[in-house]
């Protein structure tokens, strides 16, 4: 096995799979570091358009494709020769895409989805696992903001994965001077804080919606990051984890920024906005809306306090308005744990 992996990391060959502005900035990285790199979605016409202009017009304009980056439609020709392969559709597409996939053998598995399946209650990696056991898998998260990445904003990410070569393979692959990457074994602790950041990010722009102020804000993003760390050490990830890139900074970036999905999602619900106008507008998925379901289902299962995460679910499905929710969160019962 180390055999053919030695020789796999001497053929640069990339497919990336999801041509959203995730996928699409992480194929630019990966291009400018060299090699032949595909980049893959379902949808014909979005592949047409990059074909036509050599650009991420909808969802990552100003980034010219380099030569090296080949976008295409098919599937099987995207994954041919490839010996890393890069999953960047949406969380609850993943099992679907893997699921179609034909892998080169000992192909690495990079999955940059971060949510939990509402239905499942997986993470990517046990969705990876079970579509393509045999294949080292590496989850790849971080305080990354794609249109940040794809203008060369200094970024750090963490690989993280049980297999300790795979990591340091697909750190090295991604490392360049403006993205450094640093490695993990704790692949559950990573994904947890890739999910569940989404989900209070939408609380952290329902706050801004309604006009409160970084007192609010803080309070909120504080508890949340323990119900981040309560949730994952329940899965089995890491303490340590949370308070790391993947946890605190992930956190961070994605609830701060005007440029998050799962942001502008919470401020549209804090500006009396419906969540279905809201998606409509942003025109991607925003993976803060499915992972609060799986959450709640979460702390249901194994007993968990997480009233900022389950406060986010109830309102997503309408059970609360955003002001009803705040005032919740800042009662004496719900203030019992920090």
């Amino acid at each position: 096995m180390n055999f053919e992996h030695s020789k796999l990391s001497e053929v640069s060959e990339v497919a990336v799979l999801g041509a959203g502005s995730w996928g699409t900035a992480l194929a630019l990285l990966l291009a400018e570091n060299g090699g032949v790199v595909r980049l893959w979605d379902r949808t014909p016409g979005q592949i047409a358009a990059l074909l036509a202009t050599r650009e991420n017009k909808r969802y990552l304009p100003g980034h010219l494709l380099p030569a090296n980056l080949h976008p295409t439609v098919c599937l099987s020709e995207a994954l041919t020769g490839a010996t890393f392969v890069v999953v960047a559709v949406p969380s609850a597409a993943v099992d679907d895409v893997l699921g179609r996939a034909t892998l080169a053998l000992g192909a690495d598995i990079i999955l940059a989805s971060k949510g939990i399946d509402p239905e499942t209650l997986e993470l990517p990696a046990d969705v990876a696992l079970r579509c393509a056991p045999g294949h080292p898998v590496v989850a790849l998260s971080g305080p990354n903001l794609a249109r940040e990445v794809a203008a060369g904003v200094p970024t750090a990410a963490v690989a993280a994965s049980d297999d300790a070569e795979a990591a340091r393979r697909i750190a090295e692959r991604f490392n360049r001077a403006t993205f450094r990457t640093y490695v993990s074994d704790d692949t559950t602790g990573v994904e947890v804080g890739g999910a569940v950041k989404n989900v209070l990010a939408i609380a952290g722009g329902i706050a801004d919606g309604l006009g409160y102020g970084d007192n609010t804000k803080a309070a909120l993003m504080t508890r949340g990051l323990s119900e981040m760390a309560r949730l994952g050490m329940a899965l089995g990830g890491k303490r340590e984890t949370f308070y790391g890139l993947a946890g605190v900074g992930d956190l961070m970036a994605t609830a701060a920024s005007r440029l998050s999905r799962n942001w502008r999602v919470g401020y549209g619900l804090g500006q009396g906005k419906c969540l279905e106008e809201i998606l409509a507008e942003l025109g991607q998925v925003a993976e803060g809306v499915p992972t609060a379901q799986a959450v709640e289902k979460l702390a249901v299962r194994h007993d968990l306090f997480l009233p900022v995460c389950i406060t986010v679910a109830e309102l997503l499905d309408g059970r609360l308005t955003p002001r009803e929710g705040v005032a919740r969160l800042t009662e004496n019962r719900a203030a019992k744990t920090e």
